[in-house]
């Protein structure tokens, strides 16, 4: 079977989740289905080992970093459209296929699913942050954040070869304005935001330092404002507790930032791929 979807996947020290993914991403494809190159940077664990499986190509380099490990997966690929997946962000055969289609879509250059988050195991105020912050980004959410973007093959030529960044689906969200891009209501990638108020803070600094690359370049991030919050309040989709909750994190986050002598912002979160050092792997928010 000639497969009809390139499937690209940087891995970095994931053996842990990389199995459980790659597992949810073929149980529903046909043999052949899909061309899935697992491309293994720098890694000092078993992620290549547990990739490696029938319709899965893993490529092994010593270089660090997803954007160069992004690059040769790419170079790799077989056929468009072409899935570029987080390791730790799962998504099954039906979304795929979803995606796949609506990128053969007339004007349509890039698309992304909607996200579902889970939050087993979060803390009570990581959670309702959480909550918060995704209402927030909600309205304006496109290819950035959810841990899976889709290009065909214009959108690709707009897109790559990527910028040495770290928020690369911040970039790639940036290449595309209005119709060219859409988010596919039919397909569904599954999250793991921090578990953990310090977690979530360490991930700000990332995502902080993302946005500035972004800015550099001449893609300033969509920003959020304050009277948002007070509209999701006034709706009541979310409680004055959440609203409370997020707005202490928020200038805890602040607070750590001008320490650090970073820059501050009432910003969404452009970049999404980490790892939850309080407590295991973890995804977009």
């Amino acid at each position: 079977m000639k497969a009809s979807v390139s499937v690209v996947i940087p891995a970095h020290n994931e053996e842990t989740v990389i199995g459980a993914g790659l597992d949810a991403l073929l149980a529903g494809a046909a043999p052949g289905e899909f061309d899935v190159v697992v491309v293994a940077n720098a890694c000092a664990d078993r992620t290549a080992a547990v990739a490696a499986r029938p319709g899965v190509r893993v490529l092994e380099t010593p270089v660090p970093g997803k954007v160069h490990a992004l690059h040769l997966g790419d170079a790799a690929c077989r056929v468009f459209p072409r899935v570029y997946l987080d390791a730790d962000v799962r998504i099954d055969a039906a979304s795929v296929r979803a995606l796949a289609e609506a990128a053969a879509r007339p004007g349509v250059l890039a698309c992304a699913p909607v996200p579902e988050w889970d939050l087993g195991g979060a803390g009570p105020v990581v959670r309702r942050v959480h909550r918060v912050h995704d209402r927030l980004v909600a309205p304006s959410r496109a290819l950035a954040g959810v841990g899976v973007y889709v290009l065909d093959e214009r959108g690709h030529e707009r897109a790559f070869p990527l910028p040495d960044v770290i928020s690369d689906d911040g970039w790639v969200d940036g290449c595309f304005t209005g119709a060219e891009r859409v988010v596919v209501a039919e397909a569904r990638s599954l999250v793991r935001p921090p578990r953990t108020v310090r977690a979530h803070l360490r991930r700000r600094m990332r995502v902080r330092r993302g946005n500035r690359e972004l800015a550099a370049l001449g893609r300033p991030g969509r920003s959020l404002r304050l009277s948002a919050l007070g509209a999701l309040l006034a709706g009541r989709q979310i409680s004055p507790l959440d609203a409370a909750c997020y707005l202490v994190v928020l200038a805890a986050d602040r607070l750590l930032a001008r320490l650090r002598g970073g820059a501050t912002g009432w910003g969404t979160d452009a970049g999404s791929r980490h790892r939850d050092p309080a407590g295991g792997p973890t995804a977009a928010s």
